[in-house]
């Protein structure tokens, strides 16, 4: 019995032993066929993203590039010159302003006409109609918005016309900046109207039955059904429009420029000032690497959180 056992055990090891060769083989080719086909992807990514990046972070820590053969390596220097300059501060500040006003009122906006499209109070043609309105501004580009509103904004356009005023909004050092700011805003809430209004479609209707029951009022409901189950949908959307809000360019330089007198200069305006008016690539380069630093930490906590909600 011992000597069968042991045929029989030598045996089974020369299977594996001879299987494990051609099972590796074709695994190896599974996967050489899966990153073939992911091949132009990356090569693109490579090229179009990772190597601008090195290139940028590089540039940041020499002085004299792009327009000079010979750059100089000054170490942190750059990254001392920008944080020095007040412009870049008054920047910063106007990205704040811009970006957490912009997110907070596209939340509230969104849920308001979230909720009212969501109504069964409402009929379906009316809500088909409101719904075409409401996601409007959602289809235009930034570069139709910007013209739009400068010409709705302008001293002769319609806005003064009702008001029965001449103001200067986008040329106001007063108004400019808040200005910008409710046009991203007009832009920008469908965003959040679409995607928090499929969350609510999502609810299940027992919860709401339940808490009637129970004598909870709408406020109530709300507070204690609807927000909770939003509540992984608001922080994604909220994550996400901080990132590309804080990004904003197109709409702001369409509109001032980052004017009057830098009152609605922008980070992204303050780079790109940097890099093309006074042609100083090695301090753009330095203001672009903090911004993507500044991004990167709410991208970590953007994927951080779709990692727990997963």
């Amino acid at each position: 019995m011992t000597d069968m056992q042991t045929l029989q055990s030598t045996d089974t090891g020369t299977q594996r032993t001879g299987a494990s060769p051609t099972r590796r083989r074709r695994d190896t080719r599974r996967a050489a066929e899966s990153y073939g086909f992911l091949a132009p992807t990356l090569i693109l990514l490579f090229v179009l993203m990772i190597v601008p990046i090195v290139m940028v972070v590089g540039y940041s820590f020499q002085d004299n590039v792009i327009l000079n053969k010979t750059p100089e390596f000054i170490g942190f220097g750059n990254f001392a010159t920008i944080l020095g300059d007040p412009q870049f501060w008054n920047a910063t500040s106007n990205t704040l302003f811009f970006t957490i006003v912009s997110v907070a009122i596209h939340l509230v906006l969104g849920l308001t006409f979230a909720m009212l499209l969501n109504s069964q109070l409402i009929g379906a043609v009316p809500r088909a109609i409101f719904r075409a309105l409401y996601i409007l501004p959602w289809l235009f580009t930034a570069a139709v918005i910007a013209v739009l509103w400068r010409m709705l904004l302008s001293p002769n356009g319609v806005i003064n016309f009702l008001l029965n005023t001449n103001v200067e909004w986008l040329a106001s050092p007063q108004l400019a900046l808040g200005t910008v700011t409710f046009i991203n805003i007009w832009a920008g809430y469908p965003f959040f109207m679409v995607s928090l209004l499929a969350g609510l479609q999502g609810i299940p209707a027992d919860l709401n039955e339940a808490a009637t029951v129970d004598g909870a009022n709408g406020v109530q409901r709300f507070w204690s059904v609807t927000i909770p189950q939003l509540r992984p949908i608001i922080i994604s959307l909220v994550l996400l429009d901080l990132i590309w809000t804080s990004q904003q360019f197109a709409l702001i330089w369409m509109t001032t420029g980052g004017g009057p007198i830098n009152v609605t200069e922008v980070l992204s305006t303050y780079t790109y000032k940097l890099a093309f008016a006074k042609y100083d690539f090695a301090l753009a380069s330095t203001s672009a690497v903090l911004v993507l630093v500044m991004s990167m930490v709410l991208a970590v906590l953007y994927v951080r959180h779709q990692k727990a909600r997963d």
